[in-house]
């Protein structure tokens, strides 16, 4: 959702007016009679909310940290680089530092976007013109207010599902008794936020009954959201020693089956809309979408997307240069960018070798030399290929590059129904697996013979679902919280270790992978497809799906570059202290952030917690 430089430009001078923060929940209030002035008008409003917007993006929000490295790991990516506690790859390997900037600068605009969404949602209410205003301006404040709710969840949600248990406010700074608020139970945070999105979803329109479409929160992203968070609060997560749970460890509540059936009533009804929101029949139409700002989307599949514009940490994302394709600095057509985050070597082996569109869309097989050309990745170098400088048209050194991050797809919306239909029935019914298959279908495009069978018993259908959401949202930031809410993540690294050490060994499933590819530079064309873009990687011995799945000859070609495959894969790389692959997370435990040290010092009923 992109904003207009002169509407921001409001937006900054009313800032004083809403409040920020430098400090957690230290917020500069304003007086009552400034709110009424705000709150007065539908220009002043309309401000006010996209004040709370913009809160979802910069670098410390869904333009750098929170959208690419809050998500690391999971087995389809991780951080690139060596381990330290105060930065990124802490993150990345599970033992990130209290004090840790990566962790406290995205908390603290958390909470300031909250503090905002606050203010609008007290006030707006209060509002004349939301009691006693025409038809169209009760119908629009009541629009602002869904939103206020809609944004106010989604940043509440971030914290939760990254942090646990946390303080709770729900009312604006100025009207808190105490400022120093305890933590509340996530269970507690989840179903008042679940309440407030059925409020919004009445509030706010379909998609086709607004002129905003494409630049704010509609009724179909209020309803995926609230599906999302309902299967939060029915899903595991790690829960604190205390009287109701006994130990630390991963519990979900008995419940849980009520909060599935949210989900899968909200999936339903958005499956009754096509009209609104359907899959885009390409795949990758919408990452081009994300990059290029052009709209490649026509069945509105991206029903909640945050925009970037502005070229600078606050307004604008660094998607497609900070991850994304990796581009030589030299490349000057394109400017140097990408490769901050790394496929994990044994996600490439997941995919259809030949049929899946997805692999060669979601990881770069290959990056841009210095002279503008591409050339084969090694196996354990691969970057995130959803996100492409090229693709974006800047150059130069700008790091920012105005790319879109996606929070929700259609897609997820049928394999949520999917999910909870089979958890709620005991079994997949017709519908459940006819959803499951239409994501299917359309990675598959071309080449329906190689479909896989879908299971109809409920264990068989649950475990394809899995399969099905790492092909499908690899590099999205889905997984990592996926896993957690399926209570699997440490199943899936113990797993992933395993077959990252048969694919050093060159046994089992990964016996015929090479132990190297000989591979010539060959020109690029950013919007070929990129299954054909890959396809035509100059390599020796054929096409991808034979040169991948082959054993290597024994000596380099004449012209040729040898690029490390399977000999890639050190011990380092698998169990490592300095790059290995999660190689710090603990059970019960690592499924949450420390709390920063900065919130543990300012508010005295808040200790660190979670093992910390």
């Amino acid at each position: 959702m992109k904003f207009h430089i002169n509407t921001y430009c409001l937006v900054l001078l009313l800032t004083v007016t809403l409040g920020s923060c430098k400090k957690y929940l230290d917020v500069t209030n304003p007086t009552t009679s400034a709110q009424d002035t705000v709150f007065s008008r539908l220009s002043y409003t309309n401000s006010a909310i996209i004040g709370v917007y913009a809160m979802l993006i910069g670098d410390n929000a869904y333009g750098n940290r929170i959208s690419s490295l809050f998500p690391q790991t999971a087995d389809d990516f991780k951080t690139s680089g060596s381990y330290s506690a105060s930065d990124r790859r802490g993150i990345s390997m599970y033992a990130a530092a209290a004090t840790n900037t990566d962790l406290i600068n995205p908390f603290i605009q958390l909470y300031k976007g909250i503090e905002r969404a606050n203010i609008c949602i007290k006030y707006i209410p209060l509002s004349k013109l939301y009691s006693n205003g025409s038809d169209a301006e009760k119908a629009t404040m009541r629009k602002y207010y869904g939103e206020a709710l809609t944004l106010r969840a989604q940043f509440y949600y971030e914290l939760v599902r990254n942090w646990g248990d946390l303080p709770f406010p729900t009312v604006p700074a100025a009207d808190l008794a105490d400022p120093y608020l305890p933590r509340t139970d996530q269970d507690s945070i989840y179903s008042k936020l679940i309440d407030d999105l059925k409020t919004a979803e009445d509030f706010v329109p379909w998609r086709t009954e607004t002129t905003d479409q494409g630049a704010r929160l509609t009724k179909g992203a209020v309803k995926g959201l609230r599906a999302r968070i309902a299967l939060a609060r029915g899903g595991y997560a790690v829960r604190r020693a205390s009287s109701k749970y006994g130990a630390q460890a991963m519990a979900r509540n008995a419940d849980y089956l009520t909060y599935y059936k949210i989900a899968k009533d909200e999936c339903w009804d958005l499956m009754q809309h096509r009209e609104q929101h359907t899959l885009n029949p390409v795949y990758e139409n919408l990452f081009l979408t994300e990059n290029t700002g052009k709209r490649y989307d026509d069945a509105h599949e991206l029903m909640f997307e945050i925009g970037a514009f502005g070229g600078n940490a606050n307004t604008d994302s660094k998607l497609g240069y900070y991850n994304g394709l990796r581009v030589n600095s030299g490349a000057t057509v394109y400017g140097g960018g990408g490769g901050g985050i790394l496929g994990i070597a044994t996600y490439f082996y997941e995919f259809d070798s030949i049929g899946d569109c997805r692999r060669d869309v979601t990881l770069n097989a290959f990056e841009i030399d210095a002279n503008g050309n591409k050339i084969l990745n090694a196996l354990n170098n691969m970057t995130d290929g959803k996100f492409r400088r090229p693709w974006t048209g800047i150059n130069g050194t700008s790091q920012n590059l105005g790319v879109n991050w996606p929070v929700l797809r259609f897609a997820d919306v049928l394999l949520m129904y999917a999910e909870a239909d089979n958890e709620i029935n005991g079994a997949p019914s017709a519908d459940a697996i006819a959803a499951l298959r239409e994501v299917q279908n359309r990675a598959f495009v071309g080449h329906l013979d190689r479909l896989p069978v879908i299971p109809t018993d409920k264990a068989g259908f649950f475990n394809a679902l899995v399969e099905e959401r790492l092909l499908e949202f690899g590099g999205e930031g889905v997984r990592k919280y996926d896993l957690i809410r399926w209570n699997l993540i440490n199943s899936k690294f113990i797993e992933t270790r395993a077959k990252l050490t048969q694919l050093q060994a060159g046994t089992g499933r990964y016996a015929n992978v090479p132990n190297v590819v000989y591979t010539i530079a060959n020109a690029y064309s950013p919007f070929n497809p990129s299954v054909a873009e890959t396809n035509n990687l100059n390599l020796y011995g054929g096409v991808p799906a034979s040169v991948f799945y082959s054993p290597s000859v024994a000596s380099t070609p004449s012209g040729y570059t040898s690029k490390a495959w399977r000999s890639s894969i050190s011990a380092e790389y698998i169990t490592g202290n300095s790059s290995g692959f999660a190689t710090y997370f603990t059970p019960n435990h690592s499924e949450v952030f420390p709390t920063p040290s900065d919130v543990v010092n300012q508010n005295y009923r808040i200790q660190q917690d979670y093992g910390y």
